[in-house]
């Protein structure tokens, strides 16, 4: 199975999955981890996927960014996961916009409610994540 099937397999299977996902939590383990799946990452690789992956900032210890996504030993690309039901529109990137910052060799944030994919980059300014997506996946 490649890469577009697999994506149009999780998109089938979303409406059957709505109405569990109440929660953050629930989002991510029927939406999320799915998706990352997809994109060819063990999920259950620590290796591969950090979830709850530190990016302090500063002072502020403890930040937690939902997943990093890990290649020789470095975080890559990030992931910003909301309930089923947030309106990404009304989320602010800016928790997602502090990780990105705060971890210099990612190159790649998503911010995600586990139906849209909202793709940054940092191709304005290095280490400092876009303000608009580069890409948005519906």
């Amino acid at each position: 199975m490649d890469f577009i099937d697999r994506i149009q397999q999780l998109a089938n299977r979303i409406p059957q999955q709505m109405e569990h996902c109440q929660t953050e939590e629930a989002t991510k383990n029927a939406l999320v981890m799915p998706f990352i799946n997809a994109l060819g990452y063990d999920v259950f690789n620590l290796g591969e996927v950090i979830p709850e992956f530190t990016a302090d900032i500063g002072i502020k210890k403890g930040e937690k960014v939902d997943y990093a996504i890990m290649m020789d030993g470095k975080p890559i690309m990030l992931f910003e996961c909301k309930w089923a039901g947030s309106d990404l529109n009304k989320v602010h990137a800016s928790q997602l916009f502090r990780y990105f910052n705060a971890v210099q060799t990612v190159r790649f944030g998503i911010l995600t409610n586990g139906i849209i994919y909202r793709f940054h980059t940092d191709l304005d300014f290095s280490n400092r994540m876009d303000e608009k997506p580069f890409l948005s996946l519906i």
